[in-house]
């Protein structure tokens, strides 16, 4: 026969629409009854049968000292050959017979009726004993036969129904006890998993919260606990910290940079202006043309820079997936020959010692270059850019007049120029790049003072020397 796709894959499916709507309380309690249930049933079978197992083995140990006890009386063959009832001689709940080696037999009629060739062969003394189970008038019964005195075999049967009545209810019971047991269990999982997912609840409400609001506020954690709960409304509080920061961070990146957006667009809006109002009277004077064009070339180069470094910043990305083995000395010799053509009359000198790092080479180079700049920056005229690698520390050393001490904690902050700075050009993002590239390569930045002067520069990148 051949089943459809389709009707193969619905209890698959089936199980799927349960898993949806049945909640994790739902199924902590049905796991928690199911458990407990298939203990007790696991538990009230191995009671039953062992209990079982014993009574009949009891009821088979008396039953044949009983046959032996009353083989050795005298009694039963004068009860027997006087036509006495065999209660007289054994107990009433067991019924007797003697069988002959013949196979003759005297005694109850219903137990000769269920006689076999076990018992004759007790008679005949070819078995020690034989015990086996009949029905005797509907009946379930044991019956054993043994050996008498002058060459036959005693034969009695005792009914079991009422051994087995005990066994059907002490069933009753158990299926009771193990009832109650499933339910009282399925209460405790419901109590247990709701108390337990109480936190859960609170987590989600507070995450369908923070996507309904957008408001980023911490859960009060219950306790000072450390299971697994506990941590878990830490690490959501953590996450929530986070976003909280990284919130903060753009719109002080934002705010930082409408702010200087606005100095290099009122300027070159003016100097637009000033060349349109110009235009209408005759035009300015070549030179002064030549001035204002030079000023907003200027100005867009300024601006270029500036919108590139916040873009840079803006970033929240880690590093590319397949990151490259770079060998810094080639990234500092890059940045040192583009920094030189701008450096006017400030010399650059290198000592460097080859160091393997794995990363962006650009995003690398950025940093360098903004390092140098900076240096050249604040180098006087004639002066000396000294430039170290060894053993993955970058040294850039100016001989300028060095870093305030107020200004000193802020100089890799987005957008802090100092009060001597802000004559000058530059963005105030250069250094904060120089930071940013640090911490995504594993590494750090650390700014400091030369004790005979100048300002002293290091970055850190982990990796290794070339052999």
């Amino acid at each position: 026969m051949t089943v459809s796709p389709s009707y193969a894959r619905w209890p698959a499916l089936g199980r799927e629409r349960l898993a949806k709507h049945v909640t994790l309380a739902s199924r902590v309690t049905i796991l928690t009854s199911l458990a407990v249930g298939l203990t007790l049933a696991v538990a009230g079978v191995a009671v039953y049968v062992t209990l079982r197992v014993e009574l009949e083995s009891s009821l088979d140990n008396s039953l044949i000292e009983r046959a032996r006890a009353t083989a050795d009386t005298p009694l039963l063959q004068t009860a027997l050959d006087r036509d006495i009832p065999t209660q007289f001689v054994t107990a009433s709940d067991v019924r007797l017979a003697v069988l002959s080696p013949l196979g003759t037999a005297r005694g109850e009629r219903q137990l000769i009726d269920e006689l076999s060739a076990a018992e004759l062969a007790v008679a005949r003394g070819t078995r020690a004993q034989s015990l086996r189970t009949v029905f005797i008038d509907g009946d379930r019964s044991r019956l054993v036969a043994v050996p008498q005195p002058g060459g036959t075999a005693l034969v009695l049967a005792q009914s079991m129904e009422p051994t087995y009545k005990s066994l059907e209810r002490l069933a009753v019971v158990a299926w009771t006890v193990g009832l109650a047991g499933v339910l009282l269990a399925g209460f405790a999982g419901w109590g247990v998993a709701t108390n337990g997912l109480r936190p859960v609840r609170r987590l989600t409400l507070a995450a369908e919260h923070v996507a309904r609001t957008d408001e980023l506020t911490p859960i009060t954690t219950a306790g000072t606990g450390t299971d697994e709960l506990a941590r878990l409304t830490a690490a959501f509080n953590t996450m929530l910290a986070s976003l909280a920061a990284s919130r903060r961070r753009q719109i002080q990146l934002v705010a930082d940079a409408g702010h200087e957006l606005r100095t290099p667009l009122t300027s070159l809006r003016t100097n637009l202006e000033l060349l349109a109002q110009a235009e209408e009277h005759g035009g300015l004077p070549d030179d002064a043309r030549v001035e204002l064009l030079a000023d907003v070339h200027g100005q867009i180069d300024e601006l270029s820079t500036l919108v590139g470094d916040l873009v840079e910043l803006a970033r929240e990305e880690p590093l590319a997936q397949d990151p490259a083995a770079v060998d810094l000395v080639d990234v500092v010799e890059a940045a040192v020959v583009r920094v030189r053509r701008r450096a006017g009359g400030v010399r650059i000198e290198t000592e460097l010692s080859q160091w393997l790092v794995v990363g962006e080479p650009t995003l690398l180079e950025r940093a360098i270059t903004n390092l140098l700049d900076n240096a050249v920056k604040w180098s006087p005229p004639d002066g000396m850019v000294q430039v170290r690698l060894a053993g993955g520390v970058l040294t850039v050393r100016d001989h300028g007049p060095g870093i305030a001490a107020a200004d000193l904690p802020h100089v890799f902050d987005r957008f802090y120029r100092s009060p001597e700075a802000r004559s000058l050009s530059g963005s105030g993002l250069g250094l904060a790049i120089v930071r940013r590239t640090a911490d995504r390569h594993g590494g750090r930045a650390v700014a400091s003072n030369a004790a005979d002067g100048g300002a002293v520069f290091t970055l850190e990148l982990p990796g290794s020397g070339v052999h």
